[in-house]
């Protein structure tokens, strides 16, 4: 078994969609990224790619590339996985923590669970997820950070 750690950052920003976890939620702010900026997703594929001792996303993805600009990070994920998948690994479980003062994560909990699910073939049930503010201080607090952290346990196949 491995353990890989994965997370990711960014900005909000007034305007747009925000997506979190493949979930769109019109909320009137946006993370702000090369790609479509969801920091789960992202956190997820990192903490993935690290478990099967693979290159990371920025390494896979480059945001210096034409193509990743505003690329799905729903289709990184899944890229990602087939390659954990090729390597010889498959999925124990992830556990996963949103920093994100709003919206809050509890309304949309189950959507975004069974999104990250479908997205990696695999049952909701290996899939946690918690949802945390930051009570008013900090970046996080308010209102312009959103944190992911992931941690995902493989086995070998």
């Amino acid at each position: 078994m491995r353990i890989g750690i994965g997370y990711d950052s960014h900005r909000i920003e007034p305007g747009g969609t925000m997506l979190l976890g493949g979930v769109a939620i019109e909320h009137g702010r946006h993370f702000v990224g090369h790609s479509d900026a969801d920091v789960l997703l992202h956190a997820i594929t990192d903490a993935l790619l690290s478990a099967a001792g693979l290159p990371d996303i920025g390494q896979l993805f480059p945001n210096d590339m034409p193509e990743n600009r505003g690329r799905d990070s729903a289709e990184m994920l899944s890229l990602a996985m087939a390659n954990v998948r090729q390597s010889g690994w498959d999925l124990v479980n992830l556990d996963c923590v949103v920093l994100l003062e709003h919206p809050k994560i509890s309304p949309i909990k189950s959507q975004v669970l069974a999104r990250i699910a479908a997205v990696l073939e695999v049952p909701e049930s290996l899939v946690n997820l918690k949802g945390k503010t930051g009570e008013g201080v900090g970046e996080v607090g308010r209102g312009e950070l959103a944190v992911a952290h992931c941690v995902a346990l493989l086995t070998r196949v």
